[in-house]
């Protein structure tokens, strides 16, 4: 269902800034809303098939090319990266979002690149970071306190390991043994590969169980938790916002958070990285560069 087209390059409107895409990624939502999962998804992107001229990409990098009127935030050539919103976007040639903040779900946001970040570690840390950072401020995840973290070793739970060690956390990292190297490398105090041990028979330990994958049960996840302990499940986070965005831009700048690329990818190769993602053995993020 996934091919290129050419389509008119969208004109920025009074309060909104053109980018010039450099990288875009294929994210696991991108390709759950593909997949109309879950169903309500239809309501939004097509009922019965995707809409006409939807164009996937919830996240991306690039230079700002055009502004709209009332700009003053950014200028032409001024390197940017950005979350697209739910109403996507992302995997093009240009996008036009707007820079007024706020409810960044429905208008996106716009923020600068970190420095020291190219454009495909940028482009895949809008999404990520932000679902990462948002689950473990809701669970009050603090120093001291130990988390163990399934699927540690996608987009969230590599952004997760990183976030958790910043909050002085103690980390239990769950991924298969082939990426026992690459979680101890985030940060990750211990490492439970999932093919050889059962991790949901460890017994109430865990002050926070962060399930970044969503494959294990509520009920087998709220048996590893201390009492008073939080599960988190990338539901009931809220509202994205601008700043959220804004502030995982700064913890990069800081060295806090840095992207896992797994694969880097052509935009014309869109449908691969998708089959890829699908496969859910893909560690950090896939990126599509143009």
């Amino acid at each position: 269902m996934l091919e290129i087209r050419d389509v008119p390059i969208p004109e920025p409107r009074a309060g909104e800034v053109r980018i010039r895409v450099i990288a875009t990624t294929a994210h696991v939502g991108d390709a759950r809303i593909r997949r109309a999962d879950p169903f309500a998804a239809r309501l939004k992107y097509g009922l019965l098939r995707p809409h006409p001229g939807l164009i996937l990409g919830l996240e991306l990098a690039g230079v700002v090319d055009a502004v709209g009127g009332g700009v003053s935030t950014f200028a032409p050539g001024d390197e940017v990266m950005a979350f697209c919103g739910f109403d996507l976007g992302g995997n093009a040639e240009y996008r036009c979002l707007s820079v007024a903040g706020g409810n960044a779900e429905k208008s996106g946001a716009v923020v600068r690149k970190p420095g020291s970040f190219g454009f495909d570690e940028a482009a895949a840390l809008p999404t990520g970071a932000v679902t990462a950072l948002k689950n473990l401020q809701k669970a009050r995840l603090g120093a001291g306190q130990s988390i163990l973290i399934n699927g540690a070793s996608g987009s969230l739970g590599t952004y997760a390991i990183q976030l958790a060690k910043h909050l002085g956390a103690e980390v239990t990292a769950v991924c298969s043994g082939r990426n026992r190297e690459l979680v101890e490398g985030l940060g990750a105090d211990a490492v439970i590969d999932y093919t050889t041990q059962d991790f949901t028979r460890l017994g109430p330990r865990f002050d926070v169980v962060y399930d970044a994958v969503g494959l294990s049960t509520p009920r087998t996840s709220r048996g590893l938790l201390r009492p008073g302990g939080t599960l988190v499940r990338n539901r009931g986070l809220g509202r994205i916002t601008h700043e959220n965005v804004a502030d995982v831009a700064a913890l990069a700048d800081e060295g806090v958070l840095r992207p896992v690329i797994d694969r880097v990818l052509p935009l014309d190769d869109v449908a691969e990285a998708h089959r890829y993602v699908d496969t859910a053995r893909k560690r950090g993020s896939v990126v599509l560069t143009l």
